[in-house]
């Protein structure tokens, strides 16, 4: 089922080697989200384990929650704030300078709307990739399969369903760019 998840495709979360890789998760974020202000070295030791990347002086605030933490990157001088929810079934990736505001959410999980799948468990995800010098305002939440594109700057509580170009001020459910940045 890994293999299946890792595809893209349908895939059970129950699945053994899954559930392992979560409770190895729920431990280093437990570690992390629990460690001492007092103790930056630890914090960042157990971002390294937890995480597939982090960036050169980037900086998370705890508490924060994933998935499995192996799916998710973050480039150098990154800033994600409290309360950051990143479910990373799929790829989640953040570029450079990026900041994300409190209360973020990166949700890479699709599950099916036809009823009998949904009940029996199966799902999948789509990546989510956030450009270089992008802005998520505070409670934006970045669907499956989304790209933001650089310098963007998303609004506080917008909802992106789609991807974002560069250079854009995106707000509203479904989240919509209204203006340039120049």
């Amino acid at each position: 089922m890994k293999e299946r998840m890792l595809a893209g495709e349908p895939y059970l979360a129950d699945d053994p080697e899954l559930v392992a890789d979560h409770l190895r998760a729920q431990r280093l974020m437990a570690r992390f989200n629990t460690s001492s202000v007092d103790d930056q070295d630890e914090r960042r030791a157990a971002l390294r384990e937890l995480l597939g990347e982090i960036g050169e002086e980037t900086a998370i605030r705890p508490p924060f929650y994933c998935d499995y933490g192996y799916n998710v990157r973050i480039g150098p001088r990154s800033f994600v704030n409290y309360q950051a929810v990143f479910l990373d079934v799929a790829p989640i990736t953040l570029g450079a300078d990026v900041q994300v505001a409190p209360n973020v959410q990166l949700l890479t999980p699709t599950h099916p709307v036809e009823p009998e799948p949904r009940r029996a468990k199966w799902e999948a995800a789509k990546p989510i990739t956030i450009g270089d010098n992008v802005w998520l305002g505070g409670g934006a939440i970045v669907l499956a399969g989304v790209t933001v594109g650089e310098n963007t700057v998303v609004g506080a509580g917008a909802v992106v369903t789609r991807d974002l170009p560069a250079n854009v001020v995106a707000v509203g459910n479904p989240a919509r760019p209204v203006r340039e940045i120049s």
